[in-house]
């Protein structure tokens, strides 16, 4: 009956069964306490307990109806009407235990027992605090046991993939019996399951349907976990003893049984959202990581280690494509955590990879003995994935997994390896093209290695000797070749002939036609030709042999070692610089570049030269040159330069001039050849007499 305090009223009832129960209870009273605060104790032979309509989730009264869903009542014919009502309910579902009516709340009187009830709030203790599964099932299988003594229990789970029963938790168990699946209708708990009601075995050698895992079982009890009219799983306990079980058990496990269920849906959930977090923050890691790595062995052994964090596979392998050869080439493979290399080719069309190959698909086989398209590689393989790794529209190679359970992989595998395929696809292609670029810039460094020595000795090797002059040059190329020039030509033994040009361009093009113009010099070497006949004769070949936007600007000396004179003409070179007793001045010579213009006639000039003079041609290399405040060497610091240092050797001259602009750029990069040609007029010693 109802107190007038809020409270349910338990009379203490007389029988034995009641007794005893009693007994167990006040043992427990003190502990009750922390569950109930505001007891008040006991009054006329009951005790109080404040339970609300809100937080009564069943009707109870210790009888042999004490404990009855919503489904029982309607096979009860008790109910009556009530049933009808209840089952008018348009929200009403299977493990609604709310009360049909406040009227029926407040006619029927609920009687508690107080360890059952103790165990409810207990149960709701335990489910409510976690949200961990593995937790979750250990802490349901602690408090069963307080109420029944179970010697083996299990929990399992149904897989909506395959539809079958799976331990997630048991006790008492051999290895064996907890690999098993147990299909819907099968055996106790899959007759529990499919029925979608509780069944109890007194004795399981009477039972048609029993799957004798122990034979040393006699009874057993199963229970099914529904949660929104969905079963989710299946509580077994078996006992040795024939009719361990009571209907009061039943009655107990069935009334929890839907919380429990929803408790684990939550923590499965809990799980999946957890773990869909996780493999987000590992994708965009191994995203990071694959993006970093351009070599291709490198990059394969890599995946295969983040893949790991992802799923555990047992075997693992990456198949590119050959496109000459047609096949599939193995190029990082792992079998139980050892690198493996043994394999052949594949041909694209040939068993599980051949297929992915072929549909562009994943493709995904629980049990690879029952699939035709398998060719066996690994003995100890039963399931198998395997995902076309595609870029661009086209299939550059696959991923492999294998593992030696059936059945192993699931859909969440396969949604991450199909997003993380394309991930890698991507990073493959990137270490392949990386890999071809490297090969072509080796290739392209050794065939600039061998253009820099072939440019070196295209220059003259030894200086012109005469007795009144000596001479000094440097060629530094801004990169490995360079299209800056000189070149000295012996016409007799006082004649020299002295060039410096620079040709429009860098690096090999240039290069190419410097050397295609000192061919065409050298060649008309032997006609002793003046300075201005030779740059009208380079003009009228190169107009021969036209190249669009090329074209050299040079200028071309003839030394006269007789009279110390110099004949110089120039086709758009930079003035050279004639330094005189400490004073340096430009010799104001000019023309048009070479190959830009036909029928060009170039302007001869005369200089009369005296001992001690220094004519030094220089390339714009040289004046052009920049340091990192982008400030120009400039002809004024040449000139300082060369003032400074006129009392030198020509060949320390040189080195003077090319170490004070190497100052002056320090580490910025040089962007032009710098080419330096230096003529010294000698006062000749007397010769000896007698």
């Amino acid at each position: 009956m109802w107190d007038e305090g809020g409270c349910v009223a338990c009379p203490l009832l007389p029988s034995d069964t009641e007794a005893a129960l009693w007994q167990s209870w006040v043992g427990r009273y003190n502990n009750a306490k922390k569950f109930f605060p505001t007891v008040a104790g006991t009054r006329n032979g009951a005790i109080c307990l404040p339970l609300s309509a809100s937080n009564l989730p069943l009707r109870y009264d210790c009888s042999a109806s004490a404990m009855s869903s919503s489904h029982e009542k309607k096979r009860d014919p008790r109910h009556g009407d009530q049933a009808a009502q209840e089952a008018a309910q348009p929200d009403a579902f299977e493990g609604d235990y709310r009360p049909a009516s406040s009227a029926a709340l407040v006619n029927t009187p609920a009687r508690v027992d107080p360890i059952q009830l103790e165990f409810l709030m207990q149960l709701a203790d335990a489910l409510n605090t976690t949200l961990d599964l593995q937790t979750l099932l250990l802490r349901t299988a602690d408090l069963a046991r307080a109420v029944i003594d179970y010697r083996i229990f299990a929990i399992l789970l149904l897989n909506d993939r395959t539809n079958d029963l799976r331990m997630r938790f048991q006790i008492g168990h051999t290895p064996e019996v907890e690999r098993m699946r147990i299909r819907m209708g099968q055996g106790v708990v899959g007759e529990a399951a499919e029925r979608r009601e509780a069944v109890l075995v007194n004795d399981v050698a009477q039972a048609a349907n029993y799957i004798n895992a122990n034979p040393d079982v006699r009874s057993e009890l199963a229970v099914p976990l529904i949660v929104k009219n969905r079963v989710i799983g299946v509580i077994d306990m078996q006992s040795e003893q024939v009719g361990y079980f009571r209907p009061e058990h039943l009655r107990m496990l069935t009334l929890t049984a839907s919380r429990i269920g929803q408790a684990i849906e939550n923590a499965r959930l809990y799980t999946r959202a957890s773990r869909q977090a996780q493999i987000l923050s590992v994708l965009n890691e191994i995203s990071r990581e694959l993006t970093s790595i351009l070599n291709l062995d490198a990059l394969l052994e890599k995946v295969g280690q983040l893949l790991r964090r992802l799923m555990d596979y047992q075997m693992f392998t990456i198949l590119l494509l050959n496109e000459q050869e047609d096949s599939l080439e193995t190029r990082f493979s792992t079998r139980f955590g050892e690198r493996h290399s043994h394999f052949d080719p594949v041909l694209p069309h040939q068993g599980l990879v051949g297929a992915a190959v072929t549909e562009r698909r994943l493709v995904n086989v629980g049990d690879v003995r029952k699939d035709p398209r398998y060719v066996m590689m690994n003995p100890e393989s039963r399931s198998e994935m395997v995902v076309p790794l595609i870029y661009k529209n086209k299939v550059i190679g696959v991923l492999d997994l294998e593992h030696t359970r059936a059945n192993y992989f699931n859909e969440e595998h396969e949604r991450t390896l199909v997003t993380l395929a394309a991930q890698i696809a991507i990073a493959i292609a990137n270490a392949r093209l990386y890999q071809r670029v490297a090969r072509q810039e080796q290739r392209l460094e050794r065939d600039l290695a061998m253009a820099r020595e072939v440019q070196l000795r295209l220059l003259p090797p030894v200086r012109p000797k005469h007795k009144h002059a000596e001479f000094a040059a440097r060629f530094l190329p801004a990169r490995t070749i360079g299209g800056d020039l000189y070149d000295f030509l012996q016409y007799d033994p006082d004649r020299s002939g002295i060039a410096l040009g620079d040709v429009s361009g860098k690096a090999a093009p240039a290069a190419l036609y410097a050397a295609l113009v000192s061919g065409i010099m050298r060649s008309a070497a032997n006609q002793h030709l003046s300075p201005s006949q030779m740059l009208e004769s380079l003009n009228d070949a190169l107009q021969e042999r036209r190249l669009e936007s090329q074209y050299v600007a040079m200028l071309f000396a003839v030394w006269n070692d007789s009279n110390q004179t110099l004949q110089l003409a120039n086709a758009g070179a930079v003035q050279p610089l004639l330094c005189r007793s400490g004073e340096v001045t430009t010799i104001h010579a000019e023309g048009i570049p070479l190959g830009m213009f036909p029928n060009i006639q170039y302007e001869e000039f005369n200089i009369s030269t005296q001992p001690g003079d220094s004519i030094i041609f220089f390339s714009d290399g040289i004046v052009d040159a920049q340091n990192p405040s982008r400030e120009m060497f400039g002809n004024d610091r040449l000139t300082a330069v060369v003032r400074k240092n006129q009392h030198l050797p020509v060949g320390e001259l040189a080195d003077a001039i090319l170490g004070v602009l190497a100052s002056f750029q320090g580490e910025f990069d040089h962007f032009d050849d710098e080419t330096l040609v230096i003529l010294r007029v000698l006062d000749p010693e007397p010769e000896a007499v007698g």
